[in-house]
């Protein structure tokens, strides 16, 4: 294997190759993407929202020491909790790490379920300049003030487009559309017209689409872990951090559930059960969203059976060393 693992990473490094491991929470990501790196020699890049946050170790079922040990691991917990974080300085900071496995002779592997992250990466970002703060409190204030349905109006006004795009409880698109409009003079979906550039790569892309059934059972399995793990504690500590509940950090699945319970209005397993039920819907709307964005992909339904990972690390292997051929 050393000696297939080398030729890859060597080849793959000069010729540019990317792996991407993509699907909804608890389909085995991590396991796939640690297997992909352990055997061709790479490096596993977070595509994750919330793993970013160096906070919720528990709470985004980060890789553990005992995973980082066997590879590599670049761009988990690097954020404090009260920073957001969008898509687009995700994209550079991937980039970052994707340029630095390439001049180190190594194979970058890309794992998450963050779709805009991906897209992002994979064909690239409009070009919409930064905005103000001052745009951005004016429209936090607005929102706050009219609530969702008269800021959907109010934004019809400027932007008939994006407001008939957008529903009235989208309280971050309904925003975010307001602010490009007051800041730049375009409606947002100009902006998204114009053509982004995705990354030039010789790109493989995975995408684990389990069956519904055990994808569900490992989300609630995932949930009963994280509570064993100490997820309450360190949802406390968040919690004690103040942050604004608008944050990323504040709004990953499961926090609103749990500190339901930490603050006294909801029984444990009652707030147990809503986290479970809130984890199978997030994995349910990730997969609606990659079924619908994602195209030329490779499909790995089996995941969960023994020897899936070994199948698919030796499909990359043929797939890396006929490109390099």
């Amino acid at each position: 294997m050393r000696a297939v693992e080398q030729e890859i990473g060597a080849r793959g490094a000069r010729d540019g190759a990317l792996i991407v491991v993509a699907g909804p929470t608890a389909s085995g990501k991590s396991a796939l993407a640690l297997a992909l790196a352990e055997a061709l020699d790479g490096v596993v890049i977070n595509a994750d929202s919330v793993q970013l946050y160096r906070e919720l170790r528990i709470l985004s079922a980060r890789p553990g020491p005992d995973e980082e040990a066997r590879a590599p691991h670049r761009l988990y917990g690097v954020l404090p909790a009260g920073e957001a974080c969008s898509a687009g300085r995700w994209r550079a900071l991937a980039e970052g790490e994707i340029e630095r496995c390439w001049r180190e002779g190594r194979l970058p592997i890309v794992a998450g379920g963050t779709g805009l992250y991906l897209r992002a990466l994979l064909k690239g970002l409009a070009p919409v300049p930064s905005i103000p703060e001052a745009v951005r409190r004016r429209a936090r204030t607005l929102y706050a003030e009219l609530g969702g349905p008269a800021f959907r109006a109010e934004l019809a006004h400027c932007d008939p487009e994006m407001a008939t795009r957008l529903v009235a409880g989208d309280r971050q698109r309904l925003m975010r559309a307001f602010e490009v409009m007051e800041a730049t003079g375009r409606s947002l979906a100009d902006w998204q017209r114009e053509t982004p550039e995705g990354i030039r790569a010789g790109l493989h892309v995975l995408l684990l689409d389990p069956p519904r059934a055990a994808l569900y059972d490992a989300c609630e399995r995932r949930v009963e872990r994280m509570i064993a793990e100490g997820a309450l504690d360190e949802l406390e500590a968040l919690a004690g951090l103040e942050l604004d509940p608008g944050l990323p950090a504040m709004k990953a699945v499961g926090v609103r559930e749990l500190l339901a319970y930490l603050r006294g209005e909801s029984a444990l397993e009652r707030a147990i059960a809503e986290a479970k039920k809130a984890t199978r819907r997030y994995a349910k709307r990730q997969i609606t969203w990659f079924r619908h964005q994602m195209s030329e992909v490779d499909v790995v339904s089996d995941g969960y059976e023994a020897g899936a990972a070994e199948r698919v690390v030796r499909r990359i292997e043929g797939a890396l060393l006929t490109a390099n051929s």
